[in-house]
């Protein structure tokens, strides 16, 4: 599917796949779910292409600008996310690692468990034991997290933020499919991976690959929502860190009593009676341009044809 780069809020994600005689429409409201116990990561980048981001200063994307006047780039910026996700932790920490270390770029160095206040105090300056990598392998941290720190976590979000070309797609898939599994008999529990691309070499239809893998594999967890680990975000289209939620949202959890979807022709294409989930899914008639979400006290009108050029 491809991802509305900018949506509307309070979109927080959309997804439009032209199939057929209709167009398919995966949306989400914005929001912060309110979890307990939830475990927090957050994954920087160490291979050798993201080295001037940690030391040349440089405008990289909206989300960055601040960030641009100073040397360092990535450190307030991954400063910024840390703290954000610390507070949302089930424990007040988040812990941060580099990943694409040493030569091959399969290492990790971490930096440690921190909360919002002690991120402050923090140098995101690369890694100081490994070499900067010059290869960028994804599979390494993503084990460590889940299979170290987060193996018992009730409820997992991790972040990876990469400027470059993920190195072995293959076995992540291979791997998240197992996860997936998993967490479809009750083996695990709730997991959320978000792709952060920052840069201008961000392979994005390589992130919208992960992104979109459990498409048709038909996996459900035990609450009956669709499975679906991967999210990918670009900092450049970023306009708040709340962002990094918005495909945590379940279809079971109500936003409103009520709200509806209009076509581009203002025709009813759906109707929630009995209450407006925070992640939507419809189809719209094939032509259509736009869609409208009703809901009681307002409306909002989402165009969509960027996503069908």
């Amino acid at each position: 599917m491809t991802k509305i780069r900018q949506p509307v809020e309070p979109f927080g994600d959309i997804n439009v796949l032209e199939k057929g005689q209709g167009i398919e429409v995966v949306a989400s409201v914005l929001m912060v779910p309110d979890v307990e116990g939830a475990s927090v990561g957050l994954a920087l980048d160490a291979s050798a292409s993201i080295k001037k981001m940690y030391g040349v200063s440089g405008i990289v994307g909206s989300a960055f600008f601040q960030a641009a006047t100073i040397p360092n780039v990535m450190e307030p910026v991954a400063k910024s996310m840390a703290a954000y996700l610390a507070s949302f932790s089930g424990n007040g920490k988040v812990e941060v690692i580099y990943w694409a270390c040493s030569p091959d770029g399969s290492k990790i160095e971490p930096l440690g468990h921190f909360d919002s206040d002690e991120v402050k105090g923090i140098n995101i300056v690369g890694p100081r034991k490994e070499t900067w990598g010059r290869g960028t392998k994804l599979l390494p941290p993503l084990k460590y997290f889940l299979e170290q720190t987060f193996a018992e976590s009730d409820w997992s979000l991790i972040v990876f933020v990469t400027d470059g070309i993920l190195e072995d797609t293959s076995e992540i898939k291979e791997y998240c499919l197992e996860l997936g599994r998993d967490i479809a008999s009750g083996k695990r529990k709730f997991i959320k991976l978000v792709l952060l691309g920052v840069g201008e070499e961000v392979d994005e239809e390589q992130m919208e690959e992960l992104d979109d893998m459990f498409e048709g594999t038909g996996l459900k967890d035990q609450e009956g929502n669709e499975i679906d680990l991967w999210c990918h975000k670009l900092a450049s289209d970023m306009k708040r860190l709340e962002e990094v939620f918005a495909e945590v949202v379940s279809e079971n959890t109500v936003v409103a009593s009520q709200g509806r979807i209009l076509d581009s022709q203002n025709q009813e294409v759906v109707n929630y009676h009995d209450g407006l989930p925070a992640k939507l899914r419809f189809t719209l008639p094939k032509g259509s341009t736009s869609f409208t979400l009703e809901y009681p006290g307002g409306q909002v009108k989402q165009d969509i044809q960027e996503a069908l050029e």
